[in-house]
């Protein structure tokens, strides 16, 4: 996708930064950012994508995690899964590349 260049935030921080920092810690910065960033769409879109994502595979892993054997062994799967799109999402956003994964990034395009 088309690289994108640096706007205003309500931080001062660099839309990349933030967006980065929006994934550092899963849906809990992913939930700070939506909150206190009110300028950038970009860093609005990357915090709704790391809550949406992100707080998704938290439920699922938690529900899963009520099975026994299947529900174990299919949470560390998406325990693996989470981990790869983590540094994935990381790396675009400090690249300040356009990504949106399926579904996830069109639910987060609607709450940004």
């Amino acid at each position: 996708m088309a690289e994108k260049k640096g706007g205003d935030t309500s931080l001062g921080m660099a839309e990349n930064v933030e967006a980065f920092l929006a994934y550092l810690l899963g849906f809990v910065t992913g939930i700070i950012f939506l909150l206190v960033e009110k300028k950038s769409r970009y860093v609005r879109f990357h915090a709704a994508q790391s809550t949406v994502l992100f707080l998704g595979l938290f439920v699922i892993k938690f529900v899963l995690g009520f099975i026994p054997i299947l529900g174990w062994i299919t949470g560390v799967l998406l325990g693996l899964l989470g981990f790869v799109l983590w540094i994935v999402c990381m790396i675009k956003a400090i690249k300040h590349e356009d990504f949106k994964l399926p579904i996830v990034g069109n639910i987060a395009e609607n709450i940004a």
